[in-house]
Formats: C-alpha cells, sequence, structure tokens
C-alpha cells in the first residue's frame, strides 16, 4: 500500500511540475504590457530596467528555476497591476477562505442530493424518480452551466426574494451560489451511482440473496448500495474539479470576492503574476483532487490488491 500511494505521490508531483513549466512558459509568451501599470507613459530605459530587475531578460530556463525556487518558499511574487506591489500570497490567502467555505457547502449539497437520488433512480428502474433523474441528469449535462446560473440568478432571486449580490454577512445570499455550483455534481453523483447499483443488482450474490428471501430494503443497503458506493469514493475528490470549474463563473456572477472571481479580474487587468499564480493554484487543487481519488478507492476497495501476482513480469 505504501509503495503504491509513493508511487502514485511521485506521478502526481511530475505532473504537477510539467503543469507549472507550461504554465510559466506561456505566462512569458504574453505581451510585457501585463508586468506594467500604465505602460503607455513610461520610459523605454525605465521598462528595460524592471524587466532586468525582475529577471525577465534572463534564459526562459533560468527564469523557471528562479520561480521553482520561489515556489518552495511560499513566494508567488507580486501584484502589478490589481494591488501593485502586494505579494500575492497574501491577496490569496484573503480571498481562498471565501472561495473554500462556498466550494465545500456546495459539495456537501452535492453528496446530500445527488447520493440519494442516485440510489433512488437504481432502486425504481424505470419508474417515476428514475424518469426524473434521468431527465434532470440529462438537462444538467446537456444545458450549458452557463445558462442554467444565468437562470437561476434571474429567476430565483425574484421569486423567492433573495438579493442578487453575494454579502458575506448575509448567509440568504450564500444559497444561490452554493446551489448553482452543486448542481452539476448532483447529476454526477446521481449518474454513476446508478450505473453502479445497476451493476450490483445484475450480479449472482444479488439473484441468490433474493432466491433465499432476503428483504429487498435490507439487501438494497447493506449489500448494492455499500458495494456501489466504494468505486464512488474516487469520483467525490475529483469532482473538485467541477466545483473549481462552477466557481470561476459564478463568483464572477455573484460578485463573490473570491478566488474565480479574482481570477476573472486578474485576466481582464493583465495582471500575468496574478493570472500564473492563481492557474497554477488551481492545477495543485485538482491534482491533489484525483490522488485522493485514487488512494481512497485503494484502501476501502478490497478488491484492489498491491500485491505483485506470481509469475507477473
Amino acid at each position: 500500500m505504501l509503495k503504491y500511494c509513493l508511487k502514485r505521490l511521485g506521478a502526481s508531483l511530475i505532473t504537477l511540475v510539467i503543469i507549472i513549466s507550461v504554465v510559466f512558459i506561456l505566462v512569458r509568451q504574453m505581451p510585457i504590457e501585463g508586468y506594467f501599470d500604465n505602460f503607455d507613459k513610461l520610459d523605454e530605459a525605465v521598462i528595460e530596467a524592471t524587466l532586468q530587475k525582475m529577471g525577465l531578460r534572463d534564459p526562459i530556463f533560468v527564469q523557471l528555476k528562479n520561480f521553482f525556487v520561489q515556489l518552495l518558499h511560499g513566494d508567488l511574487g507580486t501584484s502589478v497591476r490589481y494591488r501593485i506591489g502586494a505579494p500575492i500570497a497574501g491577496i490569496i490567502a484573503e480571498k481562498a477562505p471565501i472561495s473554500a467555505q462556498i466550494g465545500l457547502s456546495s459539495m456537501a449539497v452535492a453528496l446530500v442530493l445527488g447520493i440519494p437520488l442516485g440510489a433512488a433512480m437504481a432502486r425504481s428502474k424505470s419508474k417515476f424518480w428514475d424518469k426524473f433523474g434521468t431527465l434532470f441528469i440529462v438537462l444538467i449535462t446537456a444545458v450549458p452551466s452557463a445558462v442554467y446560473y444565468i437562470f437561476i440568478q434571474m429567476y430565483a432571486t425574484e421569486w423567492f426574494h433573495i438579493p442578487m449580490l453575494f454579502d458575506r454577512h448575509n448567509f440568504v445570499t450564500w444559497l444561490l451560489p452554493i446551489f448553482s455550483m452543486a448542481l452539476g455534481n448532483i447529476a454526477y453523483y446521481a449518474m454513476w451511482l446508478r450505473r453502479y447499483m445497476v451493476d450490483e443488482m445484475n450480479k449472482d450474490y444479488v439473484r441468490l440473496a433474493r432466491a433465499k428471501g432476503v428483504p429487498e430494503k435490507k439487501m438494497m443497503m447493506r449489500h448494492v448500495f455499500r458495494n456501489a458506493f466504494v468505486p464512488m469514493i474516487q469520483y467525490i475528490p475529483s469532482s473538485i474539479l467541477y466545483t473549481i470549474g462552477g466557481s470561476i463563473y459564478v463568483e464572477s456572477l455573484y460578485s463573490i470576492p473570491g478566488m474565480g472571481g479574482l481570477l476573472v479580474d486578474v485576466i481582464g487587468r493583465q495582471d500575468n503574476p496574478m493570472v500564473q499564480a492563481i492557474v497554477i493554484i488551481y492545477s495543485c487543487i485538482g491534482i491533489v483532487g484525483l490522488l485522493l481519488g485514487d488512494i481512497l478507492m485503494g484502501v476501502l476497495d478490497p478488491r484492489i490488491s498491491f500485491a505483485k501476482k506470481e509469475g507477473a513480469r
């Protein structure tokens, strides 16, 4: 098990290094205006001296090496347009807790609603809950998320008399962003749990249990659901990726002062160091989510063996 975890951790670190390198190189291809405020008013000599001081005139691989050294010391650089001269790590430390609270809340809502919906769909195959859940999954999957995000904001705020813009101190304004971000994961969890439960229901041990007269409810909960939920574990951490994708748009839509809205803002301002830092942080979150999914799957599924089989090469 330890060997497997170390192997997965090593692969994740290699992936992370590659992603950071690619993002760094791509950002360095952007116009140098993204490193200056009031670029048009600066003298050419001042611009060149500043670029030299920032190390942007060094060879690209030297810049990349220096950047990795800075990362190891927790230094993400400084903002050049959003907050001139402010450490990026400090800015993100202000924004990240809000995004984390909303993101974790949306994932909790998705688990509370998506898991029971998937189980109900499997138990009532071709009946109401199955048809309702299938329709919901098709709509969420087929319709672009931006469409139902805007629909929820426009009509739910009017129907339920909820303020349209986010207020950190008014919990009511948290409801629509959390629900909007949860919709994709609700459909995701319900779809996969239904699939795994239906697969389990068609296996021989379920047929044998039915033949022995085991109550359907007891069999579904103790055997079918438990066995079907194990492979679901790997999707729960990786669904962080869906939450991240939703947060970027939702936070901008509701003017939430979090990481998603910050990314949109700094892209608009062409603050290259800020864009680079936030994209790298999102990449780290996604990779950690996938890594946790793989490890949890290996820990909780007894059918996965980490021992090398005899005769295997």
